[in-house]
């Protein structure tokens, strides 16, 4: 005997149709927006170091503080006189840690150019050859007479052949130098000898506006 089956059993209830998915939007090409063109920028004046914007007076000089405590492995202190100039420039390794107005000789005692060893220091001295001058902080350059040591500097050359420093630069530079250092003469102005000689650098490149 079968068993009619319920109604709602009998047939397999009925999946509903799935709607069909909408068609896709036609795509859209977006075109991103040109990149805002900088402003142009003129480039930066380059600075004018301070030890070179501002030119010396006679008896003034530039020191660089940092030079006095600099150990003796960044290399030997070298100078430059330039006869044109009528500057000193001291250098230890490749840098330029001072400069200083100096007088050198006048017409008939000329300076002699060349590259002298620092041959004698002494902090008192007094000339045997012109009246007993003094000669503070000297450093003889020659043995007839050449020496750089503190005396008066009038703006010219003026004195029989030495370089004549200010006085406190005089000092300080005693305290830097060794014998048998080097003391280079030039009839060349210091930017000349910097060109033809890598051990030289342009004035006042590496100084503060510091004066002494």
């Amino acid at each position: 005997m079968l068993l009619a089956l319920p109604a709602s059993l009998a047939a397999p209830a009925s999946t509903p149709e799935r709607a069909a998915d909408p068609a896709p939007a036609p795509a859209v090409t977006i075109q991103a927006a040109p990149p805002a063109a900088e402003p142009v920028r003129e480039p930066a004046a380059p600075a004018v170091p301070p030890a070179a914007a501002a030119p010396l007076a006679p008896g003034e000089f530039r020191w660089d503080a940092d030079a006095d405590a600099a150990p003796a492995a960044d290399g030997p202190v070298l100078l430059a006189v330039s006869l044109p100039d009528q500057k000193l420039y001291a250098y230890r390794g490749a840098k330029l840690f001072a400069v200083s107005t100096v007088s050198t000789g006048k017409r008939g005692h000329a300076t002699p150019t060349g590259a002298f060893p620092i041959l004698e220091k002494r902090r008192e001295h007094y000339s045997n050859l012109y009246n007993n001058a003094p000669m503070p902080f000297m450093q003889r350059l020659t043995w007839d007479g050449v020496a750089l040591h503190a005396g008066k500097l009038p703006g010219y050359p003026a004195s029989h052949g030495c370089v004549r420093l200010p006085h406190a630069f005089a000092e300080r530079l005693f305290a830097v130098t060794r014998r048998g250092g080097m003391v280079v003469v030039t009839d060349r102005p210091i930017a000349e000898l910097a060109a033809r000689d890598a051990r030289f650098r342009a004035a006042g490149a590496t100084l503060p506006a510091r004066v002494g």
